[in-house]
């Protein structure tokens, strides 16, 4: 199944060619989708499940864990799919979807679902915690996050179905909701469920605890770090954008404006703030990078410029954000591996057990309906009678690069014209050593909007004899490398005495100087242990055309070691790899197609500190396509102390959808590399990197030390 609206006008929207009713006729799909696998009226919204082993409900859990997560599903598929038809019932009250009419449907479901003793009843917080037993009593249940859902359909379905309940039906939503708006809940963006759910009762004259209200609002802002973003836990990622930054400014008007002033402002301001950069977070296509956790989510992250227009002063560009969060549409609903029986996959584009979480079941993905709240915009609004725009990419030289570095959320992107992509890279990065997954979805050292992260690959052939593929020239390394010594976009380092591998578990930020990104990486980093036992690099990096350059240096402790260096996962649907050198520098080019058919090129240089460029071939771990290869760069340290061996690192990757080729200035970007300790092993001193374009960066790790912050 290919989304392909048919209404479309490429004057009003000249990028994308989508209009309000496109969105209309993208939010019926998805909703076909769904009522497909409705039997009948009565039955709640449980879609087939592909995923079983990560996915709740969990096999193994216990009998009460396993009835909570039963009705925390059905939940999740009644609120989050009414993300998208609550706002189209708003437009089209009759809509009727798969034989049923929708507004009754979902009045039906919603009662049955707030409605104790009812079989669909999911459960009020005191009845959850009667079926667990009472086992602890600051417990939060998936419901808090679905009662919110709720209210925000309610409320963009007003006249249609909330208008359409008795006021005794209403008291008993009402009551239902208060259970979970008033109890506890999880300390990050969870309290602004909590706060919406309060701010729809008051505003249909139901009584709240302001005091309750107040402690999570004051709580939220606590969590504002500047640049428009929140930090969500420790980390930073698009719940900064489709949760506080939506949700903020529906509680202001529903709440905030009235009520409490002075922090509405804060939230208003902070929006706005964000909408300074925010646009240039996506590709020339519009397209959301994969990055942090819930990346089944997808276009959810456009629904931050809805929750800005609904500002009392709002300052996002109307035909921007239309524009972007068009493209983001599509990029995802234009593929086919998108769906699977209809319902969003688990995964990026298609199935990817990689990137799941346990807290997801296969209703979860509906959190990027809110991103059809858009259609609570009338329709004279300029969100839709604007003329699309697209902003930076617009305005930006044919190989010219825009950087913007955020200090607050340690986040630097930039937007390369050459190729159109958005690479973003990040720090304050903090997991646990054995946490892969959260390695993978934060500490990648950089995102591509057009080249997904790829999970460690599964070596089934390294260097040479690559299946699919034309190798050209027999001098690549063909030495073993097994699963787990190459990551993507990702350092790994192995321990030559002892055997053991490590990944990077902490990206400390250092900011941008002289248009040089400085991050501070360890590897098994622990708090109980001093950072002089823990091995490390210096990481020094500046964009260029088509990529990013790479000047880092090691930070250790003990040797001999390991280290490889992978580029982006590159999906393998019949690949031409070629090898260029200049002087000592060498280079692998991949040239191919994605799983779409559109062309892909790759090119991953190396310089000083290394000593071989590899390739492994896998299956089952980049999101784009099943077949995927990693190059990488491949160096040893052998000295436990001395200062021949290079210390400085210098690598490129760049990358281009077209089959036109690199020229070779762009393959090898470096006149020269010069060096401040006389031996030329960068051991101490700035190095300078001359660039043939004439540009030059001068790279000074001792400026590093004073300006980390995690």
């Amino acid at each position: 199944m290919v989304f392909q609206p048919t209404h479309t006008d490429f004057t009003l929207s000249p990028y994308t060619g989508l209009t309000r009713e496109s969105w209309i006729e993208a939010g019926e799909y998805m909703l076909a989708g769904i009522f497909r696998h409705i039997r009948s009226f009565d039955d709640p919204v449980v879609v087939p499940r592909q995923e079983t082993e990560i996915t709740y409900p969990h096999k193994n859990a216990s009998e009460a864990s396993r009835r909570a997560e039963c009705k925390a599903e059905m939940f999740e598929g009644l609120t989050r799919s009414f993300f998208i038809a609550a706002p189209l019932l708003s437009v089209k009250p009759e809509l009727t979807v798969c034989g049923y009419k929708l507004k009754d449907y979902y009045k039906n479901q919603i009662l049955r679902s707030c409605t104790s003793k009812d079989a669909h009843c999911v459960g009020t917080y005191g009845e959850l915690q009667e079926i667990m037993g009472h086992a602890d009593p600051f417990r939060a249940f998936q419901q808090t996050v679905e009662t919110c859902a709720l209210v925000i359909g309610l409320w963009a379905s007003r006249e249609v179905v909330w208008a359409d309940c008795t006021k005794e039906e209403k008291d008993v939503v009402a009551a239902f909701l208060s259970s979970f708006a008033h109890a506890n809940t999880v300390p990050q963006n969870w309290r602004l469920f909590n706060m919406l759910d309060m701010a729809f009762l008051h505003m249909e004259g139901y009584p709240i605890d302001r005091e309750i209200m107040l402690d999570h609002a004051q709580a939220v802002l606590d969590y504002y770090v500047g640049d428009g973003w929140y930090r969500d836990g420790q980390s930073f990622d698009y719940y900064s954008c489709w949760a506080f930054n939506f949700y903020a400014p529906l509680w202001n008007i529903w709440y905030g404006y009235e009520n409490e002033p002075f922090l509405a402002k804060k939230f208003e301001d902070y929006s706005n703030r964000l909408m300074e950069s925010f646009p240039d977070f996506f590709d020339a296509d519009g397209f959301t990078n994969m990055w942090g956790r819930s990346c089944i989510y997808r276009f959810a992250s456009t629904s931050a410029f809805d929750g800005n227009l609904m500002l009392c002063r709002p300052t996002v560009d109307p035909g921007l954000a239309r524009r972007i969060a068009s493209g983001s549409l599509m990029q995802f609903l234009s593929r086919g591996d998108f769906s699977w029986e209809g319902i969003p996959t688990m995964g990026f584009y298609g199935q990817f057990s990689p990137l799941v979480q346990g807290y997801s079941c296969a209703e979860s993905p509906f959190w990027m309906g809110k991103a059809f709240l858009c259609l609570h915009l009338p329709e004279d609004h300029p969100f839709w009678t604007e003329r699309e725009k697209n902003g930076t990419w617009e305005k930006l030289g044919d190989d010219e690069v825009k950087e913007t570095a955020l200090d607050g959320p340690a986040l630097c992107f930039t937007n390369h014209k050459a190729n159109g992509e958005t690479i973003l890279r990040t720090g304050k990065v903090v997991k646990n050593a054995g946490d892969k997954h959260g390695l993978w979805n934060y500490a990648k050292l950089c995102f591509n909007t057009k080249y997904p992260w790829e999970a460690t690959p599964q070596v089934t052939e390294t260097a040479v004899g690559l299946q699919g593929s034309v190798v050209s020239g027999t001098s690549m390394a063909s030495f073993a490398v097994v699963t787990g010594e190459v990551e993507s976009q990702q350092y790994v380092l192995k321990d030559l005495t002892y055997g053991n591998t490590s990944l990077a578990n902490a990206t400390f930020w250092g900011g941008v100087k002289d248009g040089v990104l400085y991050r501070r990486q360890y590897f098994d980093y622990r708090l109980d242990t001093e950072t002089h036992w823990i091995q490390g690099l210096f990481l020094a990096d500046f964009p260029v055309s088509y990529g990013i350059l790479r000047v880092d240096k090691m930070k250790l402790f003990r040797r001999p070691v390991q280290f490889t260096l992978g580029a982006y996962g590159f999906p393998d649907n019949g690949t031409t790899v070629k090898e260029y050198y200049e002087g000592a520098a060498k280079a692998v080019v991949l040239c191919g197609k994605d799983a779409t058919g559109k062309a892909r090129q790759l090119a991953m240089t190396i310089y000083d500190g290394w000593d071989s460029l590899g390739m492994v071939r896998s299956a089952g771990t980049n999101p784009d396509s099943h077949h995927s290869i990693v190059v990488y760069a491949r160096t040893e340290k052998k000295k436990q102390y001395g200062g021949c061996e290079p210390y400085v690192m210098v690598s490129q990757v760049i990358t281009k959808e077209s089959d036109e080729p690199f020229a070779r200035d762009e393959i090898f970007p470096v006149r020269s590399i010069g060096y401040t300790d006389p031996a030329g092993c960068g051991t101490f001193g700035p190095v300078r990197i001359l660039l043939k374009s004439g540009k030059e960066y001068v790279v000074d790790y001792e400026q590093m030390e004073g300006n980390l912050s995690l």
